[in-house]
């Protein structure tokens, strides 16, 4: 019997030692994955930090405007519009020509019926045709004007 104890004794420690390395080994394979995981979360919460661009405006004072006769007679329209413009040379471009940008308006605007420009869709047809009056060149040669959007900043027909 004293051989038959010392045999399971062994064995009891061989068991012993072999759970501690089975559970080391379960550890750090657990942190390793769970360590890898909030890495790659870590970085896809970060997003890069972007500064937003500030936007730059051309505004263009209000004017009056004779429409095309309709149904009801002799209609005006006061606008005020805004341009929105990607870069400062566009910007200059317009402001130095701003005349001419007032006349293309006025001559754009004043073949227009009060009824062409009642709906929400109608006032943004008409800001697409005013972009492209508007990159029509003024000067030879001209640079790429950017002009991203046409704002109306009033807008009554009477």
């Amino acid at each position: 019997m004293a051989t038959s104890s010392g045999g399971s004794r062994k064995l009891l420690w061989i068991l012993v030692v072999l759970v501690v390395l089975a559970s080391s080994a379960a550890a750090t394979a657990l942190f390793m994955v769970m360590s890898g995981d909030d890495d790659g979360q870590a970085q896809a919460r970060e997003p890069e930090t972007v500064e937003p661009q500030s936007p730059i405006f051309v505004e263009i004072e209000p004017f009056t405007v004779n429409l095309a006769d309709d149904d009801y007679g002799s209609r005006l329209l006061y606008a005020g519009i805004s341009l929105k413009v990607a870069d400062e040379r566009s910007k200059t471009l317009l402001t130095e020509h701003m005349p001419e940008v007032r006349s293309r308006l006025l001559m754009l605007l004043s073949g227009k019926q009060a009824a062409d420009l009642a709906s929400p869709e109608d006032k943004q047809r008409l800001a697409d045709q005013v972009k492209t009056s508007l990159e029509a060149p003024m000067v030879e040669p001209q640079p790429e004007l950017a002009i991203d959007s046409v704002l109306f900043t009033e807008f009554i027909v009477q």
